[in-house]
């Protein structure tokens, strides 16, 4: 290994790794998802995508990450050539975009932790409020989810999660996670166990659990969509997160270890959201399947605990726990383009960490005034993002690095890693590209009519036709010397 940062110990990264993927994937977006498509039918398809999809792909952005021990532009350019560079790029590009609106609804949980603890009541108080948390939920998500509260409510989450990666990986981001993945943990482990106890908990959680084959049978390319983005999304794989987490890795490691390990502690604390919210909601409304949205979560809950003795302190409890796992989220992400300027460009970790602080303050300013970009950032093209980040993340291992993959992925393992290398191999160069590619198409037509209305209703074709011409350009750019060579 090199001299660059590194793991103290075996558990901060696994936990570090665990916390990018917690996150709001699971306690916000993972409620928001569930009511939007059917809850079980959702929830049993989601659960096979982590296991059978993502988790594969995981261990792929470990192999190469731990091999090229850089961040994702780096890690190609040394494995390879500097001509593939552009597939790093992507990655880089899809973690701008995530955090670009990650920051926003992250701000919205600082947000409901001030107001949980009376911050609405005094705001309102000196005439800068006009609503209340838990007096009118849906009117005060609607004031503080979009517009100056939210964009002040952003800036002091990006702060945050400047602060801790300002430190690096050792001093910052596992400290952090150490201290914020276990109290996560026990605190919606304590929330569920009350939860069980409320008057609607059995309407919420036979929701949540029960199958529901008609809703699937009808949406079910829908369902595949949503829960392809939300598996990749909760555990981190496609952004170059987990691949720039791994170049911090020494080769005694286990990566299918290390990678179980985090996808079953992840999908156990999202399941676990779920026994919280849902049962909540349940008590005091319900959600219908195809609604919810990303104010399931302040809403909804926000007017439960409106009618709940010690509603404030119960949901400052729950909007804690959803700021810690935003900032253990958003700081991974962050690292992914520090650790670029860090090894491409030789600029101290200090430096570059307030720089691209100051760029997520920007580009998250547009999410925070339009409600109409931060969708389109939340939804489409984020999830274009990780499927096509992922999907070529697995296709240079299969067909660049090839046995290299598999040699990588035996260091530190022993015979239960040497009899599953070769069929995880088979996986992602067969059945993995495919799915993503599916998932890929599939999703392209909605995103670009979203983009289309959101730019003012240019035609979906239009940017397609923009979008071949770019892609174009880049593969000249890319193989202009194998084109140089066709010429001659």
């Amino acid at each position: 290994m090199s001299d660059r940062d590194a793991w103290t110990t075996r558990i901060g990264f696994i936990l570090a790794a665990v916390g990018s993927a917690v996150g709001l994937g699971n306690v916000w977006r993972f409620p928001w998802m569930t009511a939007e498509n059917g809850g079980s039918a959702f929830l049993g398809v989601y659960l096979v995508i982590v296991f059978a999809i993502a988790l594969p792909g995981l261990i792929g952005e470990f192999v190469i990450g731990r091999r090229g021990e850089r961040n994702p532009v780096g890690t190609f350019e040394r494995l390879q050539s500097s001509s593939w560079r552009p597939i790093g790029w992507i990655a880089v590009f899809t973690s701008l975009i995530v955090l670009t609106f990650y920051s926003v609804a992250g701000g919205w949980v600082l947000r409901y932790v001030f107001d949980s603890l009376g911050g609405d009541l005094l705001l309102k108080g000196i005439g800068l409020a006009e609503t209340t948390a838990f007096g009118a939920p849906s009117a005060h998500f609607g004031a503080i989810s979009s517009g100056p509260a939210a964009l002040v409510a952003h800036l002091v989450f990006i702060s945050f999660t400047g602060g801790i990666v300002y430190f690096g990986i050792a001093d910052g981001i596992e400290r952090a996670t150490k201290v914020m993945v276990p109290a996560i943990v026990a605190l919606l482990v304590g929330l569920a166990v009350w939860a069980f106890t409320l008057d609607g908990a059995g309407a919420g959680l036979s929701y949540y659990l029960s199958p529901d084959f008609d809703y699937l049978a009808n949406n079910f390319v829908s369902v595949v969509e949503a829960a392809t983005g939300q598996a990749l999304f909760t555990l981190s794989v496609g952004a170059g997160v987990m691949l720039t987490y791994a170049s911090y890795l020494d080769e005694d490691r286990s990566l299918f270890v290390d990678g179980g390990s985090i996808a079953v502690l992840n999908t156990a604390i999202g399941v676990l959201a779920g026994f919280v919210v849902f049962p909540i909601i349940y008590s005091f409304g319900s959600i219908e399947a195809g609604t919810g949205g990303p104010g399931v979560i302040f809403v909804s809950l926000a007017q439960a605990f409106s009618q709940l003795p010690f509603g404030r302190a119960l949901g400052a409890i729950f909007y804690l726990i959803l700021a810690m796992a935003a900032l253990s989220s958003a700081i991974s992400i962050m690292e992914v383009l520090v650790a670029y300027l860090v090894d491409e460009h030789a600029i101290e970790r200090e430096r570059a960490t307030v720089g691209i602080t100051l760029l997520f303050a920007s580009t998250g300013t547009v999410c925070a005034l339009r409600s109409d970009v931060f969708a389109l950032f939340a939804d489409n093209l984020a999830n274009l993002g990780l499927a096509s980040g992922l999907l070529a993340f697995l296709l240079f291992a299969v067909w660049i690095l090839r046995e290299e993959a598999t040699e990588e992925l035996r260091l530190g393992g022993g015979s239960v890693t040497d009899a599953l290398a070769r069929p995880w191999a088979v996986l992602i160069a067969t059945v993995l590209p495919i799915f993503l590619a599916f998932s890929i198409f599939s999703g392209l037509p909605a995103a670009l009519t979203t983009l289309g209305e959101v730019l003012g209703g240019v035609p979906a074709w239009g940017y397609l036709a923009g979008a071949i011409v770019v892609i174009g350009l880049a593969h000249a750019l890319v193989f202009r010397s194998e084109i140089a060579a066709i010429a001659e």
